[in-house]
């Protein structure tokens, strides 16, 4: 389904989100994703590119254009680093909860923003997040 990596972002500082996220938009741009998909991507990876930098200090994320076995083609993001990981995954996943101070929407802000999402996580040895964005068939950027 992936090609190989377009682009590796290492994570270690907010300006490399703001990096992640514009690489995003160019690709995304470049596939005919609406502006609304490219922003809304560009959110979530901020979410998961944050995360990578609250609670691991450093770590990367991958952008790859992706096709799938229906000929869609998309953005996939993989933002993984070697931090705590997260014990809770469920609890990690609710509107509200946070272990950090925030106001706890990240990862699920970024769920709702992208069209597919998964969670890898191990406590102690860290965590990865792939999310994709689709190109709607017939969109152009508008």
């Amino acid at each position: 389904m992936a090609d190989e990596p377009q682009s590796v972002i290492p994570i270690e500082s907010d300006a490399d989100v703001v990096t992640a996220r514009q690489r995003a938009r160019e690709m995304a741009g470049a596939l005919e994703l609406t502006s609304t998909d490219q922003t809304l991507l560009a959110t979530a990876i901020s979410e998961v590119a944050r995360n990578i930098t609250t609670y691991a200090k450093r770590g990367e994320v991958l952008l790859s254009v992706v096709r799938d076995d229906n000929g869609r083609t998309g953005i996939q993001v993989i933002a993984r680093d070697e931090g705590p990981g997260i014990e809770n995954v469920e609890l990690a996943m609710q509107d509200g909860y946070t272990s950090g101070g925030g106001l706890g929407l990240g990862l699920p802000g970024a769920r709702r923003l992208v069209d597919d999402f998964h969670i890898d996580t191990t406590p102690g040895q860290g965590t990865t997040v792939t999310l994709v964005m689709w190109a709607r068939p017939n969109a152009r950027a508008a």
